[in-house]
């Protein structure tokens, strides 16, 4: 049964972590900005329990979808500290990007996930450039492409360049199209398809590797 909102924001204060998660992911599809004040203060409860991984990843981002500007401070803080389930900060990163944002294709809260050597930081980020479609300038699209480029055979993360492939859809230039043709030509599958998409132009159906 799909849940309501008021019967997902009850249950992100249940005692039992699998039904706080299943409130958070209602509640990150719903969206609705009026139930972020207490996605924030669940998530401040829950990043208390370093065991509780997936659910953080679910809250914060349900908080991506729900919060603004002021919560980007916190979610910075939350990015720096260490951490084994580093799959939370994908999670961050893409929140990040969608809150931090003075105009809609704004990279600075992508540039500064890039900068802070986080494992996983950057491709959340960078998920969410993608997913959001974002027309970077040259300057910052050259600063994704040399971070791309950089993690390009990461063999811990070998999907790296996945989503900066997807984004690249909507960029132009010579060197775009000279990393999309590298891609595109790449023994990994899901990276040469969104590569050829995004040389036509086209950003393809997107699939998390999270």
């Amino acid at each position: 049964m799909t849940l309501t909102r008021n019967e997902a924001l009850a249950l992100l204060t249940d005692s039992l972590s699998t039904r706080r998660r299943r409130g958070a992911k209602r509640l990150r599809a719903l969206a609705d900005p009026t139930t972020a004040a207490q996605v924030r203060t669940a998530l401040e409860h829950e990043v208390l329990d370093k065991r509780t991984w997936e659910t953080q990843y679910q809250l914060i981002m349900a908080l991506g979808m729900t919060g603004a500007r002021g919560d980007v401070e916190l979610l910075k803080r939350l990015a720096l500290q260490p951490r084994s389930a580093t799959v939370v900060n994908a999670a961050l990163g893409d929140a990040i990007v969608r809150l931090g944002r003075d105009a809609d294709d704004d990279p600075a809260p992508a540039l500064w996930c890039l900068q802070q050597d986080v494992e996983l930081l950057a491709d959340g980020a960078l998920r969410a450039v993608a997913m959001l479609r974002l027309k970077f300038p040259g300057t910052a699209v050259d600063a994704v492409l040399d971070y791309a480029e950089a993690n390009f055979h990461d063999l811990n993360h070998k999907f790296l360049a996945y989503w900066p492939a997807v984004a690249a859809a909507g960029w132009s230039g010579p060197r775009v199209r000279a990393f999309l043709t590298r891609c595109s030509q790449d023994s990994r599958k899901i990276i040469a398809e969104a590569a050829t998409d995004a040389l036509d132009g086209r950003y393809g159906n997107y699939v998390s590797v999270l």
